[in-house]
């Protein structure tokens, strides 16, 4: 089974509750949220938005799975440019039920493949926060190298706070220049 599908409005409820029962859990990880995000509509608007990003080709939204097949976060690449940068973002997140399982690990392994297979992608960059060394540990499994970090990156848990920045590049010229206008994005 996969580590990761795309995601689907049919997964607006369980990620309303994720979120709702996770809310501490994620709270020093994220930004601050109002109470809507942890609605069943609000959900609504954060997964219709991110699928209308994904037709456009600017982000590629998956939910994590666990290994019975169900949600247990969620995986991102956002910020897809295209042309000469050929980059993207990654974003990830799992519930504390499920933390420390390797699912995480799993989700970027998968989504790494994705990224540099099928989307052409030549690097993918993450930011985390400095006490965040789970995740720093996620990516450096992964292949990811730290280059640097970065002041006041995010303005994360109400406060800009500095991230490490990591960054994977795809392996020789496996990336292909795909610069059609449906393609282009920024």
């Amino acid at each position: 089974m996969n580590p990761s599908r795309l995601v689907t409005p049919q997964d607006v409820p369980v990620l309303a509750e994720l979120h709702r029962v996770n809310r501490n859990f994620l709270a020093p990880f994220e930004p601050v949220r109002s109470d809507d995000y942890f609605t069943v509509a609000g959900q609504r608007v954060v997964i219709e938005g991110a699928l209308a990003r994904y037709q456009q080709g600017s982000v590629l939204p998956h939910v994590i799975l666990d290994g019975s097949g169900r949600v247990a976060g969620r995986i991102t690449l956002s910020e897809i440019v295209r042309g000469p940068f050929q980059s993207c973002s990654l974003g990830y997140w799992v519930s504390a039920a499920e933390n420390g399982r390797g699912l995480a690990t799993a989700a970027v392994r998968d989504i790494i493949g994705t990224a540099f297979s099928e989307l052409g992608l030549h690097r993918i960059q993450a930011g985390i926060l400095l006490h965040n060394a789970g995740s720093q540990r996620v990516l450096e499994r992964n292949g990811f190298v730290r280059i640097g970090v970065a002041p006041e990156y995010l303005k994360i848990a109400g406060r800009w706070q500095d991230h490490v920045l990591f960054q994977l590049v795809a392996d020789g010229d496996a990336s292909t220049d795909q610069t059609s206008p449906a393609a282009e994005v920024g």
